[in-house]
């Protein structure tokens, strides 16, 4: 089956796709647009959600397991501050309050027993939280078309959010729950939520999170908060490291009063405020300070690694060098002994040295590099090499040498080479029967 095509985007839905693209820095289109699906197009809720997801805040919709919120309402320590309805005046006022208290009373009585009888039908729906968010844009919308735009800055996110901002930042944060059936609500937020002086404390005071407990999100916070009556508000705040609810408004307050009370709760709770903020500053100070010591700790251990490392280096240059002097020793000893085997070799190998009246012989005078002089005789018919072995198997002879006439100078052929491979005879050199040959030295070439 073909998916669905996904429907064409107004000209005001896709100026919104752009800016919340530029906001956030996403370069998936379609991302972007799921993204502000979710949150009906509402760019500030997208943005914000976005923003939170980068701090490490879970998005609204993938939310943990439904569980208790994290707040902490068994203080007894809680200031509480409820609104009567005010007592009729006069006898006409008192004769209509009896005469509608039957009714009233009626009234209540079955719709209560109504809705307990309707659970066991069907369950609740507000018991399953499955768009946190969206329920809180839903009444910010809701309340805007009924009672206009100037009202606080409702925070945009869940409650769970607005807990973990509020303690992150240090902040109050004021909880209002919506009764939306209630007698009071109506005034309340026409009469007192927003007033100028209102929206403009709160704006500048706190962060301030509402949501009607209509919606599985506020009644979620309703069943954690248990109020007793509406209009409704909470003062929650970091206090002993945790949140916890410092302050409940109940009833139809007016704005001046409702002031006079939040700063009462927040100069009462000032020094709880500032403990939590100097024992995070402290905190964070020492967390520099470990931050710090253990970057000193890791420098000296990496200057000791390092100082190490260049000790390992030279200490295995030093022994590759000593190991190269050995090896160096040991490979001339060997050609020592080698050299020394062959002269011995070459020596056992020459031919007897002929008679002194022998007609064949020819005495020759070696004169070696060191100035000491060598006689001997030998054949006409005997090679060149003859006299090179016998030279050669000398201890007083240079390693390499050659044999050189002195005049004229020549060079004998004494050993084989690919132009002569059988070096010519004594009597083939044209020696005499007495000559004097140099030995020239050539090692170092």
């Amino acid at each position: 089956m073909a998916a669905p095509e996904e429907p064409e985007l107004s000209q005001a839905q896709t100026e919104k796709l752009l800016q919340f693209q530029d906001l956030t820095g996403l370069e998936s289109m379609d991302q972007c647009r799921r993204t502000l699906e979710q949150h009906n197009w509402n760019i500030e809720a997208a943005v914000q959600d976005r923003l939170n997801e980068q701090e490490g805040v879970p998005s609204v919709f993938n939310p943990p397991p439904s569980r208790p919120l994290q707040v902490n309402t068994a203080d007894h320590r809680v200031y509480s501050y409820i609104v009567s309805r005010p007592q009729p005046r006069g006898l006409l006022g008192w004769s209509y309050y009896l005469i509608m208290l039957p009714f009233r009373f009626t009234y209540y009585t079955l719709l209560d027993i109504f809705r307990f009888a309707l659970r066991f039908i069907r369950p609740d729906p507000r018991g399953r939280v499955t768009d946190p968010v969206g329920d809180v844009v839903s009444f910010i919308h809701s309340f805007e078309e009924k009672y206009g735009r100037s009202h606080p800055v409702f925070y945009q996110g869940t409650y769970s959010q607005a807990l973990n901002d509020a303690k992150r930042e240090l902040r109050y944060l004021l909880v209002y729950l919506h009764g939306e059936d209630h007698q009071d609500t109506d005034e309340f937020c026409r009469s007192t939520l927003c007033t100028e002086e209102v929206v403009t404390f709160l704006n500048t005071r706190m962060l301030f999170w509402a949501c009607s407990t209509s919606k599985p999100e506020g009644y979620r916070v309703s069943q954690a908060l248990r109020e007793n009556t509406y209009p409704f508000l909470a003062m929650i705040m970091l206090k002993d490291r945790k949140m916890t609810v410092v302050g409940r408004l109940e009833g139809l307050i007016q704005p001046e009063d409702l002031i006079n009370q939040l700063t009462f709760i927040m100069d009462a709770n000032q020094t709880h405020l500032m403990s939590e903020r100097l024992e995070r500053e402290e905190r964070n100070q020492t967390q520099v300070l470990r931050q710090q010591q253990d970057e000193a700790y890791l420098a000296s251990l990496r200057a000791d690694q390092e100082k190490d490392r260049k000790k390992r280096e030279e200490e295995e240059q030093q022994r590759q060098e000593e190991e190269k002097v050995r090896q160096t020793a040991l490979a001339e000893e060997r050609r020592r002994r080698t050299l020394e085997e062959e002269k011995e070799r070459k020596s056992e190998c020459l031919p007897p040295e002929p008679p002194a009246d022998d007609p064949e012989s020819v005495k020759i005078v070696f004169k070696l590099p060191n100035d000491t002089r060598v006689e001997r005789r030998f054949l006409f018919g005997q090679s060149l090499t003859v006299i090179y072995d016998f030279l050669f198997s000398l201890k007083e002879s240079p390693e390499k040498f050659q044999i050189v006439t002195n005049f004229p100078r020549r060079v004998l052929p004494c050993l084989p080479t690919e132009e002569q491979p059988n070096p010519p005879t004594l009597k083939e050199a044209g020696l005499s029967r007495s000559e004097v040959l140099f030995v020239q030295d050539l090692t170092d070439d």
